[in-house]
């Protein structure tokens, strides 16, 4: 597609020339001569009656100087800039024009369409692209070439869309008199055309993906509830309404014959882990195996502590692999998986290495999707349980991810699941206060932190840096550390972050947890998964340097108990524009759906869901953000489709997409 065009379809007066104008002009030739400035040129003037215009070339060759000559009528292009007191263009486009030329009217031989630009490599010039691209359109008028168009005639009439061979002519050949502006910011109707078309692929492609996934077979699994119930009955809260209503949309899921593929969406704190803890319960009380992947060793680290202190008191062996574990214990934990002495298996994807064999796995819990492949949770299922005949059965997933996804992108991106969101924070949570202030306040800060201590309550210091260096940031909570313990030696303060060894961290944490600590100085390794409800204060040093997502996660280690919380954003100005908008809309709003969206404004949809592992790179003129309004149309376009035209989504997967492994069977 063109990223921009030129207008050369008409014939400007060098006086009504402005700078940054790309504009055709004609005029006679009064001087030609080579110049020694910097550099050797050669400058061309040439007059058109209302102006004069300075034409300057810096490679050129002794006969395009002679070509030049004065009293020749010269047309040309190009990028009209100041030189003084004159204007100017730099090597543009140019033709000398005959006598029969120059006699004839100003409107001829000019262009009827607008220019297109392309976006070029090395090698390939706009005039090679363009002529290729007129070439495949003389194709397609003699019939030599065939242009299908796969989407049926009620649907484009449906969302007045043109045809695809109208659409794409139009695209790379606009009418003179089109709005500019709506074509090279992808709004005009011809453009939106081909958008649709790309949106609606993406979705059947991963709708195909999820009907692929539920042909295979899965264990039935049957609610006994025994289990479920008396680890509902120790906890310490009552269940939300929202989390009981998932809760029931996975039981439904797990009774079915075939996997289930469902993503659960909460915002920070709403117990998305205790869903997950029941759901768990129920497959290995059917006497079937459990996996939960993390992206990170220190979240799988604390779902291992988590489950450990719920599901050891009912009799359920837990076991912890991580690519950080020495070789014996390493073998032990795999030994346990298995034998399917473990009942459930928790760690990072050293969970779908070939050598960990589960006995009879029949439920994968992931966390954090967005930090997965679609490759790397489907990989998973080569390790379910086999039937009686040794054929596998797929193992059901449950999808969690504390970063909501707004509607009408969780469409298109994760349109191979269902949906289900926990909309509703338990009750008892208080709503956190957050204040932004500048270092230089941050005399001020300590106090604060000092009087929180001395009022019974508990505080985390998070330390960050720009660098993506773990030893930096490290290196950045141990001086905090330092600075902190020496000026109030009263205070007891602990420390933790990504270098200490496992046992370390969870020796610091679990201090904190039980109040023998008031002060934590840790890095972003506290983002996910702490829980302590007297923790009330949190100071976030050179938050600007954090993402929406980041802030949040964070922030929800506080408010966790029935006090007033409160989370200080310090930042070190000047602040960047981007980071102004970020702190500001962490100061107005606690909804993580909010600033979900907020932050797909700022960053766009590809950062948020990591496009690496999404395969949203694949898009190659859509825009999830930018195109939003089109994704729902495009949604039920595909149902559409499916119904009553399933012939045509082959081949329009393969026109958009082709052989992209991401759809291969996995």
């Amino acid at each position: 597609m063109p990223y921009r065009y030129e207008d050369r379809t008409r014939i400007v007066p060098i006086g009504s020339l402005r700078v940054g104008d790309h504009a055709v002009v004609q005029g006679t030739i009064e001087l030609t001569e080579i110049k020694f400035a910097r550099k050797r040129m050669l400058v061309c003037r040439v007059r058109d009656g209302s102006a004069l215009l300075i034409l300057r070339f810096f490679h050129f060759t002794q006969s395009q100087k002679a070509n030049l000559a004065r009293g020749k009528t010269i047309r040309c292009f190009g990028e009209v800039r100041r030189s003084g007191s004159h204007l100017e263009m730099t090597h543009p486009e140019y033709s000398i024009l005959s006598t029969a030329q120059t006699k004839a009217d100003l409107s001829d031989a000019v262009e009827e369409t607008l220019t297109p630009v392309y976006p070029v490599t090395d090698g390939v010039h706009q005039i090679s692209l363009r002529n290729m691209v007129n070439h495949a359109f003389d194709l397609l008028d003699k019939g030599r070439l065939t242009l299908e168009d796969y989407l049926p005639a009620s649907l484009l009439e449906k969302y007045q869309f043109a045809g695809l061979k109208e659409a794409l002519r139009f695209v790379h050949y606009p009418l003179p008199d089109v709005s500019l502006a709506d074509l090279q910011d992808n709004q005009h109707p011809m453009k939106q055309r081909l958008i649709f078309e790309e949106l609606l692929t993406h979705i059947l492609s991963l709708r195909q993906l999820r009907a692929r996934v539920k042909e295979k077979p899965a264990c039935v699994i049957k609610p006994t509830q025994k289990m479920a119930s008396t680890f509902e009955s120790n906890l310490p809260f009552e269940l939300t309404n929202a989390q009981k209503k998932v809760i029931a949309d996975i039981q439904t899921d797990l009774l079915k014959p075939s996997p289930m593929q469902r993503l659960v969406q909460g915002d920070v704190g709403s117990g998305k882990t205790v869903v997950a803890a029941i759901a768990a319960l129920q497959v290995i009380e059917s006497g079937y195996q459990v996996a939960i992947m993390a992206p990170t060793e220190i979240l799988a680290e604390q779902h291992y502590t988590n489950f450990m202190h719920w599901f050891e008191p009912l009799g359920v062996q837990v076991v912890w692999l991580s690519g950080k574990l020495k070789t014996a214990p390493r073998r032990e934990a795999m030994a346990l998986i298995e034998s399917a002495e473990a009942g459930i298996a928790i760690g990072t994807h050293a969970l779908f290495q070939d050598e960990v064999t589960f006995k009879n796995l029949a439920l994968v819990i992931i966390d954090e999707q967005h930090r997965f492949g679609v490759h790397q949770r489907l990989a998973l299922r080569n390790k379910g349980v086999s039937d009686n005949n040794g054929e596998p059965r797929s193992p059901h997933q449950l999808i969690m991810t504390a970063t909501p996804i707004p509607r009408t992108l969780s469409m298109t991106a994760y349109a191979d699941l269902d949906c289900s969101i926990i909309d509703e924070l338990p009750p008892g949570r208080t709503p956190v206060e957050t204040v932004v202030l500048p270092d230089s306040r941050r005399v001020e800060i300590i106090e604060r932190i000092i009087k929180a201590c001395q009022q019974g309550r508990q505080v985390y210091w998070v330390c960050t840096l720009i660098e993506e260096s773990e030893v930096l940031q490290c290196q950045a909570a141990e001086d905090a550390y330092k600075e902190l313990a020496d000026a109030f030696p009263d205070l007891k303060i602990g420390l933790v972050h990504g270098r200490m060894k496992p046992e370390q961290k969870e020796q610091v944490m679990s201090a904190f947890k039980s109040a023998e600590l008031q002060l934590l100085i840790a890095t972003t390794v506290i983002e996910v998964g702490v829980d302590v409800p007297n923790a009330s204060l949190m100071v976030i040093e050179n938050a600007e340097r954090l993402g929406l997502s980041q802030l949040h996660q964070l922030r929800g280690r506080v408010g966790r108990g029935r006090q007033a919380s409160a989370c200080v954003l310090m930042y070190r100005a000047p602040l960047s524009q981007n980071a102004r908008t970020r702190l500001d809309t962490m100061r107005q709003t606690n909804d993580g759906f909010k600033i979900a969206q907020k932050d797909l404004e700022i960053r766009g949809p590809g950062e948020v869901l990591g496009t690496r592992q999404t395969g949203l790179q694949l898009l190659k003129i859509a825009d999830l953000q930018r195109d939003a309004a089109l994704i729902p149309k495009a949604s039920q376009a595909a149902e559409e489709l499916e119904l009553n035209h399933s012939e045509n989504i082959a081949a329009l997967i393969q026109r958009w997409i082709g052989n992209a492994s991401r759809y291969a069977d996995v």
